[in-house]
């Protein structure tokens, strides 16, 4: 984890949150998928890998009052406090490994935007699926967003794990059931093209 952690504090201590490569204005697919889902406003949402994006950013908005940020970089959620000023005291900021956190509480949304597929080992990927069923309330909800199978294979100078709708339905099949899917085309700040296999669940 030591090393990892480095890595990831080097990144977003070098690059600005618009300058990396997941950057997105507005997570147009993660958002669409929530309003679908109609949680209430209380529901208690995680939003696994956040860094500082602007996610959390689009969830003030939407009213939701009960939000939780994990990253494994202190830096990155440094400079997302930073940019929400105020608005960061609404947020319960984590910085841990999504391979290694253990929840205290139970959440009705688990949001994973490429964070997912850097784990890849065996054992991080047991862990985090473990920490993620057990995490996620009865009849709660699981957005889950990967490079895909035509995706790159490599991001921020680390080796990913790609998915497609299948594998991530085999991963989570013993306790979610797959609502939607969606294959999408993500534009990095630089122009390249990314695919992403976007999933969402429900637990059983």
């Amino acid at each position: 984890m030591k090393e990892t952690k480095s890595h990831w504090e080097e990144v977003y201590d070098k690059k600005s949150h618009q300058d990396a490569s997941w950057y997105q204005e507005t997570p147009a697919t993660s958002l669409e998928f929530i309003k679908e889902l109609e949680l209430s406003e209380c529901s208690k949402i995680i939003d696994v890998g956040g860094g500082d994006s602007n996610f959390v950013d689009h969830l003030l908005k939407e009213g939701f009052r009960d939000i939780s940020v994990l990253d494994i970089s202190e830096r990155a959620i440094e400079k997302a406090k930073k940019r929400l000023k105020e608005d960061a005291e609404r947020v319960n900021w984590i910085v841990a490994d999504a391979s290694e956190f253990e929840a205290t509480q139970v959440y009705h949304l688990w949001h994973d935007r490429a964070a997912f597929h850097f784990l890849t080992e065996s054992k991080q990927i047991e862990n985090y699926i473990r920490t993620l069923e057990n995490s996620v309330a009865s009849g709660g909800f699981v957005i889950l967003a990967t490079f895909s199978t035509e995706g790159p294979e490599k991001c921020s100078g680390r080796t990913i794990k790609q998915y497609s709708k299948k594998d991530l339905q085999e991963l989570l099949k013993h306790k979610f059931q797959l609502l939607k899917f969606k294959n999408i085309d993500h534009k990095t700040p630089g122009g390249a093209i990314q695919n992403f296999t976007f999933c969402c669940f429900k637990k059983k």
